[in-house]
């Protein structure tokens, strides 16, 4: 990818799955908010999925989410075959006026489940290393919570969404669809980097 000038956007990203591992489950929804280095929202995408060929949902997992009514019916509106959706989302990132760097909250879930679809779908990778494929973003991605500890000094173990100020939130309800919980810890991220600009701005 070729970079776009030394700034940088921060590609905030929430995905919903019908169990814990990609290929035999499937990610249903997922929804970014691309957030520049000065806190301004640039950009939404938003994705339906349909169920990957041969998987099936985790049993446990389904049932949660058909007792979600909102979640369950963002799950089934219009879905759309996985490569489909991914090349569009690709698409957009690749539009975006600065380098975009992959964040989500944790990274090791969403980034992971991410990076399987577009290999699996696009031959893209989130972030390339020495395997083979294109990378999609800049980097390996930031894991929002380990941003939150460092900028707050809490432990890690607090850096959970139950435990955040609801001001952090920036009026989003953290519903478990994607598109709200994206624009939530997009606020999160906001309000972090609103933080580090002040921080670096004191003598």
């Amino acid at each position: 990818m070729v970079r776009r000038g030394n700034s940088g956007c921060f590609v905030v990203t929430d995905i919903e799955t019908d169990g814990p591992q990609p290929g035999a489950n499937s990610m249903r929804t997922f929804a970014s908010v691309a957030v520049t280095e000065d806190g301004d929202i640039i950009g939404q995408f938003e994705g339906c999925l349909a169920p990957l060929d041969g998987a099936a949902p985790h049993p446990k997992t389904l049932a949660w989410l058909q007792g979600q009514p909102a979640v369950w019916a963002d799950i089934v509106r219009d879905p759309r075959p996985a490569r489909e959706v991914m090349a569009a989302f690709a698409a957009w990132v690749r539009a975006l006026p600065h380098e975009p760097v992959f964040t989500s909250h944790p990274l090791a879930f969403d980034g992971f489940w991410i990076d399987w679809y577009l290999r699996h779908t696009l031959g893209l990778r989130l972030d390339k290393g020495a395997y083979p494929g294109e990378r999609l973003f800049f980097g390996a991605g930031l894991d929002l919570p380990s941003l939150i500890m460092g900028v707050t000094g809490w432990d890690y173990a607090r850096c959970r969404f139950q435990y955040y100020p609801v001001e952090w939130l920036g009026g989003h309800a953290h519903t478990h669809r994607a598109i709200d919980d994206a624009l939530g810890y997009a606020s999160i991220l906001r309000e972090m980097l609103r933080r580090l600009r002040a921080s670096a701005a004191s003598p």
